[in-house]
């Protein structure tokens, strides 16, 4: 009420909100009742531009590695050699990933992640002109090796969400769920992508292609400049190697049921007479995983324990299916059992939120998935050999054996504590 001289002036209170009011209310609309949580999700500002980006930038993470193969194996005429190639930029990757990520979070994710990709581009037209003029071998190893500059898009990604929705655990269990999905289509769409390029265009169209995508991609990403989180000058305190100690081994084994159950289906198919097939079965476990993903996150949190206790349940099925002989059961049972790896994936990553210290999101996101590309090589030498040694049916208890080394780890790691909220 106010009074202006002789009149009695009755006001109704303002409703001008404050700068942060819409987007509080865009949180409180993603926590809320209404649409579906994947619509009130990218209803909040700015969602809808970065993950754009990040879809174009991550669909060649699947790529580089067929298109790498593929090239090398075509001009060369050495599968070997391409297969060592690949191997090299993995293990740079496993040394210089968790650098990147940490001068990200240290920086800013636009001051870093643009010159890094800038890097991994030329490395990979590098690689395209040692192998199309012949040049030396360790040329390749050289090139390719560049490549691992590369940042982990899907990581900086999980970071804006974890930055936008601080206030929301079940919208940001959504977004996380969404992120796994994400992961698990453009890991099933990069090598068909990639394979079809190569096969039919001509052998450096993948990895051209991919570079291209890449590079778009990361621009458009760090072009929203809304969503990136902050970067505080506090002093940033604790190891994030330290803190997810517990996880990684967790990580590490879940990496190895995925590189052996790759392996043994493709050594099964191939033993079936039904090779041209295996880029189809392998895509069924994916879309299994991506839709299972995007139905975790409209469903309430399971704990880890209960979600790596199915993944060891279901990781059985792919053997025994295989040990009947018949295909149709076998595409049955790994769509089956890729649908237990995206929550627990979900599940573990949410794990690393809560125990990664401050301001080192990026870096934590990072070594898990370190630990998970260290587990698909290890997954994928070991069952080889059991293909070798015992048969393409036996190869199937490696995933399975690894499963339930999983769930020991599950149950035997102590409960993560949830770092404090700035």
């Amino acid at each position: 009420m106010t009074v202006t001289g002789s009149t009695l002036v009755i006001t109704a209170p303002s409703s001008s909100p404050t700068p942060t009011a819409p987007r509080r209310a865009a949180v409180r609309a993603a926590a809320g009742r209404g649409p579906g949580p994947y619509r009130r999700l990218f209803a909040l500002p700015g969602t809808r531009g970065f993950t754009a980006g990040n879809l174009i930038a991550r669909l060649p993470m699947g790529m580089f590695g067929v298109s790498a193969v593929m090239m090398i194996a075509g001009q060369r005429g050495s599968y070997a050699l391409a297969g060592a190639v690949t191997a090299t930029g993995l293990a740079a990757t496993a040394v210089v990933a968790p650098l990147t990520a940490r001068l990200i979070d240290r920086h800013g994710q636009a001051r870093i992640a643009v010159p890094a990709t800038l890097i991994a581009v030329l490395g990979s037209l590098s690689l395209i002109a040692c192998v199309r003029t012949g040049a030396p071998a360790w040329t390749l190893f050289a090139s390719y090796a560049v490549t691992a500059t590369t940042p982990n898009i899907g990581g900086m990604s999980r970071a804006r969400w974890t930055h936008l929705l601080r206030d929301s655990p079940a919208a940001h269990h959504t977004a996380m769920s969404f992120e796994q999905a994400a992961d698990e289509l453009c890991f099933m769409l990069g090598p068909v992508l990639a394979a079809f390029l190569c096969g039919v265009v001509f052998p450096e169209a993948g990895t051209l292609a991919g570079a291209a995508l890449l590079l778009t991609g990361m621009l458009v990403f760090t072009s929203c400049r809304a969503t990136q989180p902050p970067v505080t000058a506090a002093p940033r305190r604790g190891s994030p190697l330290r803190a997810l100690g517990p996880l990684l081994p967790l990580f590490l084994v879940t990496g190895v049921v995925f590189g052996s159950m790759e392996v043994a289906s493709i050594a099964y198919l191939d033993f079936q007479g039904l090779g041209a097939a295996s880029g189809l079965v392998l895509a069924l476990q994916a879309a299994g995983s991506c839709a299972a993903g995007l139905l975790y996150g409209t469903v309430r949190a399971r704990s880890l324990k209960a979600c790596v206790c199915a993944l060891a349940v279901l990781m059985t099925l792919p053997w025994a299916a295989a040990a009947t002989g018949s295909v149709p059961a076998l595409a049955c049972a790994l769509v089956l059992a890729g649908m237990a790896t995206a929550p627990t994936m979900v599940t573990a990553m949410s794990q690393v939120h809560a125990r990664t210290p401050q301001g080192r999101l990026n870096e934590g996101m990072t070594l898990a998935v370190t630990a998970i590309f260290a587990g698909i090589a290890v997954g994928s030498a070991s069952t080889g050999s059991v293909v070798e040694g015992a048969g393409p049916v036996a190869a199937y208890a490696v995933p399975a054996a690894a499963a339930l080394v999983a769930l020991a780890i599950a149950l035997t790691a102590p409960a993560g504590s949830r770092r404090p909220t700035p």
